[in-house]
């Protein structure tokens, strides 16, 4: 916790905060180490302070930073004052950064008001940037969830057979990563942007857009969940999208196979190909130094000299705008490999990479892997091995 706090003052000084305050959840647990409701304000010089709300006794027992009461919410500025006389020295209005990217507005209002003496402003990009560089002991456990995964699908490989609804593939692959320690969820920043196990979908179920910001998103079970699983049977000769996350003790690893009972057409056998001829095109090019952007470029090129950019991430109007995506306590942490991410790798980022190509009426194929970023290249942290899993008939 302490090295953390100190990697974002570092950051804070530079971007010219004098503090940065923490409100959601998985920023309060990365960088206090406790999931406890309340506030965490990290000064861009001494000790950082957890104000908590609820429950305190167990943030005590859990957090690596001082915790304290939160006491009254409409007091809060002066507690700070209290606490922080060199913040608001000679009358000074401190600029204190805050995750406005996932604050509620009517919490930001209610914090305007609680500490008028403090000045908001968005700290979001300095605490991703941050948390973006895993540690070793944070790569360690998204590789047990990497090998979690793998058993799972191994097993639910084994057991798919024709006719075999979506959701009952799903059950097999939630079950056996549940019994690995799976939370049962994989948390995601973007606003409104949720997400179950994962994916499961074949054929044309696979291709139907959604709310989802991915290249897949999946029929799903009714309007009010619209994506991954159906109870669509899975029928012969369909591609059958494996997009599953594993979390285990709250990071997350996202992977991606096809499988198909039978064969594939020629069309989608070959775009599958194209899919594993870029990921492996990406992986010569992953290194510190390497620019995010210039990896999607790369990607939108090969894909179009295939003839494919038109299916490449999604379809029309649906297609997502980039490659892949940092993650760890999030799906969708930074970098993102996409135009506007130009800031080179460094080594410690974790990436997904998921090229995929998406036809409306027939399915999606692909593969995903996740990736973390070493001091001179990358290792792969997805174990499952990576085909076209052709799945024999059974009667």
């Amino acid at each position: 916790m302490t090295e953390r706090c100190r990697r974002l003052q570092r950051t804070m000084t530079a971007s010219g905060l004098h503090a940065c305050l923490i409100t959601q959840n998985v920023g309060l647990y990365y960088w206090s180490g406790s999931m406890q409701s309340g506030y965490l304000l990290i000064p861009a010089e001494g000790e950082s302070t957890y104000y908590v709300r609820r429950s305190l006794n167990r943030a005590i027992g859990e957090s690596g930073v001082k915790t304290v009461p939160l006491g009254s919410f409409r007091a809060f500025g002066d507690t700070l004052a209290r606490d922080y006389p060199e913040l608001f020295a000679d009358g000074r209005r401190p600029r204190v950064g805050a995750d406005l990217d996932v604050l509620p507005a009517q919490t930001y209002l209610r914090l305007q008001e609680a500490a008028p003496n403090v000045e908001l402003r968005d700290g979001s990009a300095v605490m991703r940037q941050v948390r973006s560089v895993k540690s070793a002991s944070e790569i360690a456990l998204i590789e047990t969830a990497a090998k979690a995964a793998a058993a799972a699908l191994d097993l639910a490989l084994g057991r798919i057979r024709e006719g075999m609804t979506e959701l009952e593939v799903m059950t097999i692959l939630e079950g056996e990563m549940r019994r690995y320690g799976h939370i049962g969820l994989m948390r995601m920043r973007g606003y409104n942007q949720e997400i179950m196990t994962g994916m499961v979908a074949a054929g044309e179920a696979a291709a139907e857009p959604s709310y989802f910001d991915g290249p897949a998103g999946g029929r799903g079970l009714t309007p009010a969940a619209p994506q991954s699983a159906s109870r669509r049977p899975i029928g012969a000769g369909e591609p059958i999208l494996l997009d599953i996350g594993c979390c285990i003790d709250g990071y997350t690893i996202d992977q991606t196979r096809t499988a198909v009972i039978g064969e594939l057409d020629d069309e989608l056998s070959r775009a599958y190909d194209v899919s594993e001829r870029i990921l492996r095109r990406v992986e010569s090019l992953l290194r510190p130094g390497a620019s995010p952007e210039s990896l999607y470029a790369e990607a939108l090129r090969l894909a179009d000299e295939a003839g494919l950019a038109a299916h490449f991430m999604g379809f029309g109007a649906d297609q997502v705008r980039f490659l892949g995506h940092g993650i760890g306590l999030e799906i969708d942490e930074w970098p993102v490999l996409a135009r506007g991410f130009s800031e080179p790798l460094e080594a410690g980022v974790v990436l997904a990479i998921e090229p995929k190509f998406t036809f409306p009426g027939r399915g999606v194929v692909g593969i995903e892997n996740t990736y973390a970023i070493t001091a001179d290249g990358y290792r792969t942290l997805t174990t499952s091995p990576e085909r076209l899993y052709r799945l024999p008939f059974h009667p």
